[in-house]
């Protein structure tokens, strides 16, 4: 049975219902899970005065109904299980979980998956800056599960992330995959300035329609047609993301840096578009990539 949270909390002061996740709640009775301690602003309340609570939690598996924009860290630390939100949530969404899956119908706040290990997230709309990234002070943000994010996404997506993957189908903000460690990030609109800055390893293909420019640390190494590209595309669209066919079959121009850092990562455009250097003297011409 579904345990079902419908949120009736009308209040412009955060709530923070981190701890509340299916692992948690499987073997709880419902008067326990309406006992659950969550934060409203920097006071605790128990969960039936912001949710009504019905169902039950055996099956691990959550919804969550209502305007949750302003509910944070839902399915934090999760580790199994399943979590559906009818609606826009808040912050956090996911942080550091290392199992299970998350589907957000509507907008999610920032820090998205941050310092996530494992698990899977599904954003069908837009979602703030900060997603699969590391907190402030942190070494290494996500490190495994996948996040998909159907809309447009913030700034410094990916930061320091050592593994996993983030997709994104429409634009993003500024320097994304930004002291990157290892991990696949594929952007399939816009793309900010200074993609790929300080990234030492991984990947990120920028496959919208307007390539950024590329800061000046970036060499390019080849064009081919990997079919590992084809994969990864080909496993996005079977957990529900919409893409462009041709991408399944089309060649990508590689390029190499941040040759500042370690300097082995990869940025890859589709072949025969075009990206602006930001070298000296090249800044407001359009290049086209090698044939």
């Amino acid at each position: 049975m579904t345990l079902k949270l419908s949120y009736h909390g009308v209040t412009s002061v955060p709530v923070e219902v981190e701890g509340l996740t299916p692992d948690w709640a499987c073997d709880k009775s419902l008067a326990e899970i309406e006992r659950f301690e969550i934060f409203h602003g920097n006071r605790k309340i128990p969960l039936t005065e912001m949710f009504r609570v019905s169902g039950g939690a055996s099956d691990k598996h959550f919804e969550f109904e209502g305007n949750l924009s302003g509910v944070h860290w839902i399915g934090a630390h999760m580790t199994t299980g399943r979590i559906d939100i009818l609606g826009p949530a808040g912050r956090h969404i996911g942080s550091e979980m290392r199992g299970g899956e998350i589907y957000v119908e509507g907008n999610a706040g920032g820090w998205t998956g941050a310092e996530m290990h494992g698990g899977f997230i599904h954003v069908r709309g837009n979602a703030g800056h900060l997603v699969g990234a590391a907190y402030r002070g942190s070494a290494k943000g996500m490190t495994g599960g996948t996040i998909i994010i159907d809309g447009n996404a913030g700034n410094e997506i990916g930061l320091t992330m050592r593994r996993g993957l983030i997709a994104v189908g429409g634009s993003t903000g500024d320097m994304i995959g930004f002291n990157m460690i290892a991990g696949t990030i594929l952007a399939f609109g816009e793309c900010g300035i200074r993609p790929g800055a300080g990234m030492r390893r991984g990947t990120i293909g920028l496959l919208g329609p307007n390539p950024p420019r590329l800061l000046p640390s970036f060499r390019y190494a080849s064009t081919f047609q990997p079919q590992v590209v084809s994969l990864l595309l080909r496993d996005l669209r079977s957990k529900g993301m919409k893409l462009d066919e041709s991408l399944l079959t089309a060649e990508f121009d590689f390029y190499l840096g941040d040759l500042v850092a370690v300097g082995k990562g990869e940025i890859l455009f589709r072949h025969e578009r075009s990206i602006k250097p930001a070298g000296p003297g090249k800044s407001d011409q359009q290049v086209a990539l090698p044939a």
